[in-house]
């Protein structure tokens, strides 16, 4: 009891602060109207931010469908807690570390912390025709669904606190510095000219990096050889993988800011290389076993979708088309690759989301062209070799700081907290040990 009346004092604390800072700063500038407001882009992000943050709980189906039965409902809800927990983030201080004025080209100034002077009126740096507060929005759901991709990294033995911990860590020491970096204004890599158009680097690498870190710290799960790991619900899976296809042309179409060409370009490129990943993945599987499996369809699907994103500003159809063939040919055979090792990375996060990033963000570099997009720049392929050098340096940066920067986090919170469950919360499921329910009333009793 005395444990909850101090945690409770915490609170109504940190409330108190919250309301006293509002009340100085009487809402920060937001404006009832601002000029220059273009109605049909405002909805447009809007409507793509909406689809963004469907993308969360099709993760969680996507993941949770993965995992074993007395694993799935924990996965569910650390998908919902990390999108609550980094939206806070966000909003008092997130939002401003990445997209504040910049401070060395490293992180954004404080100017925007609890979002202040963000409301009604566009910020021209960023979108001229958009609320700023509609820019804020659309970003901050980038910067949920980011570290719930971590999770499959080390699903079935985190403790539920600990990760909760690292989640606000994170997004405020890896995330919000290297969205600085490539988009925010001033951003070294930005202003190097590195291209990500919706978060091939800042999303994937950095997400697939930081969880080759963690699968690394924390260690591989018990009883594998004794459990062999099996889907619980490839239903789930499918059906993850199909809402997240939806969702990411919220994600990819509505980085243009705008409802116009670029907008509706991102959109179809978007569905080229998901289907063609899809197609390829499934082709090496036929050959490779004699069938092709529908869980590896769904992870097909995935990997198309991520390495077009940094691209599907960029590029045109044919590129597309390429693009989502070699993703689902690359990703799978580093998958397989992985597996020969003593690396547990639980739900291949890091081949699936760090390499096809990479492989995107690479490919941007040889096929983008300034013909779909005059703001980007031309690939390889179209008489700027240089490209390809500044995407490989965004790359190499993002891998460096995703890693480095999540094993040192982690490494911490270990010798802190504790990141592991025990070896019998471990083996009872993190459902029950975690939570104290289970996904399924007989699996429960």
């Amino acid at each position: 009891m005395k444990h909850k009346m101090i945690s409770m004092a915490i609170v109504m604390l940190g409330l108190a602060a919250l309301l006293a800072v509002f009340s100085r700063y009487g809402g920060g500038g937001i404006a009832l109207a601002g000029d220059g407001i273009n109605a049909t882009d405002t909805l447009w992000v809007s409507l793509g931010a909406c689809l963004v943050m469907l993308m969360t709980p099709a993760l969680g189906f996507f993941y949770g469908g993965l995992v074993r039965q007395k694993n799935l409902l924990s996965t569910l809800v650390q998908c919902l807690a990390i999108f609550a927990v980094a939206t806070g983030v966000w909003v008092l201080w997130g939002y401003s570390l990445a997209f504040g004025p910049s401070v060395g080209g490293l992180v954004g100034g404080l100017r925007f912390a609890l979002l202040r002077t963000v409301g009604n009126v566009p910020n021209a740096d960023y979108a001229g025709t958009i609320p700023h507060l509609a820019f804020a929005f659309f970003q901050m759901k980038f910067a949920a669904i980011t570290p719930a991709l971590i999770i499959g990294a080390f699903a079935e033995r985190i403790r539920f606190r600990s990760l909760l911990i690292f989640i606000v860590i994170w997004v405020t020491v890896v995330y919000a510095p290297v969205a600085h970096w490539v988009w925010g204004v001033g951003g070294w890599l930005r202003d190097l000219g590195a291209l990500d158009f919706a978060g091939g680097t800042v999303v994937h690498v950095l997400a697939g990096s930081s969880a080759l870190a963690a699968a690394t710290v924390i260690g591989r799960r018990r009883c594998l050889a004794d459990e062999p790991h099996q889907p619980c619900n490839v239903p789930y899976v499918i059906l993850g993988a199909s809402l997240l296809w939806f969702g990411w042309f919220g994600f990819n179409a509505g980085s243009a800011l705008a409802m116009n060409g670029l907008a509706v370009s991102a959109l179809f490129v978007t569905n080229i290389a998901a289907a063609f990943a899809t197609m390829s993945w499934m082709a090496v599987d036929w050959m490779r076993t004699g069938k092709p499996s529908a869980r590896g369809a769904a992870i097909g699907a995935v990997c198309g979708l991520v390495a077009i994103t940094p691209a599907a500003g960029f590029v045109d159809v044919p590129a597309a088309m390429a693009i989502g063939v070699l993703a689902g040919v690359i990703c799978q055979y580093v998958v397989i690759l992985t597996k020969r090792t003593r690396l547990d990375d639980t739900l291949d996060v890091f081949a699936c989301h760090g390499v096809g990033g990479m492989w995107g963000a690479l490919a941007t570099g040889i096929l983008a062209q300034k013909v779909i997009n005059p703001a980007g720049g031309d690939g390889l392929l179209f008489g700027n070799p240089h490209q390809i050098l500044v995407q490989l340096a965004a790359v190499a940066a993002t891998v460096a700081w995703g890693y480095g920067g999540s094993w040192v986090v982690l490494r911490v919170l270990d010798i802190v907290v504790g990141l592991r469950v025990s070896p019998q919360e471990e083996d009872l499921g993190l459902d029950v040990s975690q939570h104290g329910e289970a996904a399924y009333s007989l699996q429960f009793n």
